[in-house]
C-alpha cells in the first residue's frame, strides 16, 4: 500500500508540479480543453493511465472542462501515486489542449 505524505513531502512536491494545488486535502486541477470531444478524449486517454497504475481519480466534465481531485483513500490521504497521476495527466493534456 501507498503511504500517505507528510504535508512538507506535499509541498515540496506540489512546487514543482505545473498548475496543481491543494483542495479539501487532495491535490486539485481544473484542466480546460478547445471543446467537448478533446475533454472527454483527455479522460479516455487518463482512464487508460489510472487503470495500469490501479490509482482512479475523482473527476467532473462539463462540455471542455475537466476538474480532477487526486487522492489515495486506502492511505488517507495524498501519496507518490496522486503525484505520479497528476504528472501524467499534464503530459497527456498537453497533447490534447
Amino acid at each position: 500500500m501507498a503511504k500517505k505524505l507528510s504535508d512538507d513531502a506535499i509541498h515540496a512536491d506540489l512546487d514543482e508540479l505545473e498548475g496543481w494545488a491543494l483542495a479539501d486535502e487532495k491535490l486539485y486541477r481544473e484542466f480546460r480543453f478547445r471543446n467537448f470531444v478533446a475533454a472527454f478524449g483527455f479522460m479516455a486517454s487518463a482512464a487508460i493511465e489510472a487503470e495500469k497504475m490501479d490509482h482512479h481519480p475523482e473527476w467532473f466534465n462539463v462540455y471542455n472542462k475537466v476538474v480532477v481531485h487526486l487522492t489515495t483513500h486506502d492511505a488517507g490521504g495524498i501519496t507518490e501515486l496522486d503525484f505520479q497521476l497528476a504528472k501524467k495527466m499534464n503530459q497527456l493534456a498537453g497533447t490534447t489542449l
